[in-house]
């Protein structure tokens, strides 16, 4: 009796483990998991880009504050070599030894002030004076400016490291579903990774074929206009990248993200735009979908945070979310906000 009674309770245990058991998730669960951390970590990714933007903007900002600050004081030394002669010829010609007045008064402007109201300097001297006074003000200003575009670069900077932080957390936290699925389930997924990877490749080199088609086509007729020159030249760029894999922060060469790609498209074409998604929103007037050529930018999702080229026929090439490569996709495929033309 102790016996059976020893293993129902030893049963309940293995009974009570096993309900307790995390179930393995499908292969479909764990896809919509990891497509909304990869959205995630994408919207991140283009504010991290605004940031690093800013950054840089601030930085050559600083710099070139700095510089004027050097010059100014550089200026400001020069003036107060030519205060000091211009105060000890004061000091001589009213009478005071220029030792006791320094102790009393090291600063010669401040003495030259005083013996300005009291009409003890001449013209030049006055002149003088007045150009010390407007560099040192200057200075001053510069300073402070330089003081607090600093300021802005650390906090600048600290809002990068946090992003960053939260980008690797999001894709690590992919990883981790993804680490959750069963064998048969990793070789599909590997496999479609595979397939996709092939697919953007057998895209690139049809691009090229027809770019090499149409280039000898063109060799016989008239040759094209300034703007579809333009888009031909963006849209040749972003099918040279096509199969290069996705990689966040990245402008090429060997890797994009979303706004990367666009950016260096139309920097290839001789046109720059911003580097982040939200901002090349704003870099041209607005294209109704019916109205969309060649070379727009098409954005999506309702913080316009992904960004892609249309091509032509309803598709675009972008470059999509971590684990992926630059690809042709069609614009229906994801949440369509608008268009631009830079």
């Amino acid at each position: 009796m102790a016996v059976l009674t020893t293993a129902m309770a030893g049963g309940a245990v293995l009974a009570a483990g096993t309900a307790h058991a995390e179930p393995t998730p499908t292969l479909a669960s764990v896809k919509e998991q990891v497509d909304k951390l990869n959205e995630e970590a994408e919207q991140s990714v283009e504010q991290y880009n605004g940031f690093q933007d800013k950054q840089q903007k601030l930085q050559g900002e600083a710099n070139k504050i700095q510089e004027k600050v050097a010059r100014g004081q550089d200026a400001m030394n020069e003036l107060r070599t030519r205060l000091g002669a211009v105060a000890a010829d004061q000091y001589r010609n009213n009478g005071i030894d220029p030792s006791v007045q320094l102790m009393l008064d090291s600063d010669p402007a401040a003495y030259l002030e005083r013996a300005a109201v009291q009409n003890q300097v001449t013209d030049g001297q006055a002149a003088l004076l007045r150009q010390a006074q407007d560099e040192q003000r200057k200075l001053d200003q510069d300073r402070a400016e330089a003081t607090a575009t600093l300021a802005q670069l650390d906090s600048v900077g600290a809002e990068l490291v946090a992003k960053k932080q939260e980008i690797q957390t999001k894709l690590s936290q992919a990883q981790a579903v993804l680490n959750k699925l069963g064998a048969e389930d990793r070789v599909k997924v590997n496999a479609q990774q595979a397939a996709d990877k092939a697919k953007a490749e057998a895209q690139q080199a049809a691009a090229a074929d027809r770019a090499s088609r149409s280039s000898a086509r063109q060799d016989l007729n008239t040759p094209a206009p300034p703007a579809s020159g333009r888009a031909a030249t963006i849209i040749a760029f972003a099918q040279a990248q096509l199969g290069k894999p996705y990689g966040w922060s990245k402008s090429g060469p060997d890797s994009f993200d979303c706004s990367g790609l666009t950016s260096q498209a139309y920097k290839a074409a001789g046109v720059r735009i911003s580097r982040m998604s939200q901002d090349q929103w704003n870099d041209g007037p607005r294209i109704s979908r019916d109205a969309l050529q060649p070379g727009d930018l098409v954005f999506f999702y309702n913080d316009i945070h992904h960004v892609g080229i249309y091509i032509g026929d309803g598709k675009m090439i972008h470059a999509p979310r971590t684990g992926k490569n630059v690809e042709v996709l069609p614009i229906s495929a994801m949440p369509y906000m608008g268009a631009v033309r830079p």
